[in-house]
């Protein structure tokens, strides 16, 4: 199976199956010289695991990472990056029933036609477990885009099934299980409540920001700096949508308002999301994800077996209600990724980057 590495200088390599023993990732191209412990990472690794609220999956995994190479005395070589999280808390016994079926929603079927085998067990490779290495991964490149730069990343729930939030501020994201930019989150405890005693499942929609972003960073015409962010993002499991900057909403913006002025103090507003041609403008990168309702639901579902032959199927396990309520960690990593990337090929051909020193218009 091919498609596991993102990246073109910076690269990580994910690998490992839900119910398998471990995952992990080996990220090649780090610089040497990067201060790096195992506590660097897990941070970012709790903030995405399992079990931390009765709205998420009930799954017990401690999600604690090893860090196998790469690093000398407490600080990277230059060689591959070895990270290791072990599986520890699964229960295949609840797979049984549709090893041979395929759920609605879930890759169980285009992995049966395409490989002409699949592993069941918690979805196997296409499970959403497999985002623990990127978290891990990303977590790296954040501390890297830190150190270099002084780039903050940062994201939140802006829109739970059909309850949009409002933003009032990025300090309450930490506080609540929804990574919710709101100092009261009961309209959303109450609703996934009511959701689970439904047996059903919703979407949600994620921002994720990156500030103090080096101007210069993308290349046209194919490897443009928000076509590569789109990429990863299409790549974490159930987005359906990527927007950057006003996304979608510039459709009906006129040219006089979408087209951010300029002035000698910096850039008036940051419709086009920090990407201008491609290419980062020194403005904060904005970007909005659309995630699907988790397909696994105890609600009887009609769907067909292996054989073709129609049956019923109600999956049955642990499974986050909303998939969207873990995904801010895993779309700050995904974008640190990216970003990283990306500063090391404009170095490589351009020489260093430098962060924008005129001032700019600050983001809500």
């Amino acid at each position: 199976m091919s498609g596991n590495t993102l990246g073109t200088l910076f690269t990580v390599t994910n690998f490992g199956e839900s119910h398998g023993p471990a995952i992990g990732c080996v990220i090649d191209g780090c610089p040497p010289g990067l201060a790096l412990a195992a506590a660097d990472i897990q941070h970012d690794l709790d903030r995405r695991r399992p079990g931390t609220s009765r709205h998420v999956t009930q799954r017990q995994e401690a999600d604690q990472v090893e860090i196998l190479s790469g690093v000398y005395e407490g600080v990277t070589t230059g060689t591959p990056i070895a990270l290791l999280i072990r599986n520890t808390d699964q229960r295949s016994k609840d797979y049984g029933d549709i090893a041979r079926q395929f759920r609605p929603g879930h890759a169980d079927y285009v992995y049966w036609q395409k490989y002409g085998v699949r592993d069941p067990r918690g979805g196997g490779r296409s499970s959403a477990r497999l985002t623990a290495p990127t978290v891990a991964a990303g977590a790296v490149a954040k501390k890297w885009l830190k150190e270099k730069f002084g780039t903050e990343l940062r994201a939140c729930m802006t829109q739970l099934g059909e309850l949009p939030i409002a933003f009032e501020g990025w300090e309450h994201v930490a506080h609540n299980p929804f990574f919710a930019p709101v100092a009261d989150v009961q309209a959303l405890e109450d609703y996934m409540d009511a959701l689970r005693k439904a047996h059903d499942s919703c979407g949600a929609r994620i921002r994720v920001q990156a500030a103090n972003v080096p101007v210069g960073l993308g290349q046209p015409i194919y490897d443009k700096l928000d076509a590569d962010i789109a990429y990863a993002m299409m790549g974490l499991n159930a987005v359906k949508g990527v927007e950057i900057g006003a996304g979608f909403a510039s459709v009906a913006q006129r040219g006089t308002v979408h087209g951010d002025a300029m002035t000698p103090q910096g850039f008036a507003s940051n419709h086009a999301g920090g990407v201008l041609g491609g290419i980062s403008s020194g403005q904060d990168i904005e970007v909005s994800i659309a995630i699907k309702p988790t397909s696994s639901i105890l609600s009887p579902r009609p769907s067909i077996d292996i054989h073709g032959q129609p049956v019923e199927v109600v999956t049955k396990g642990r499974h986050d209600p909303c998939v969207g309520i873990r995904a801010a960690p895993i779309a700050e990593a995904l974008l640190a990724l990216v970003l990283m990337d990306h500063a090391l090929r404009h170095r490589a051909q351009c020489g260093d980057v430098q962060v924008a020193l005129a001032p700019i218009a600050a983001s809500y």
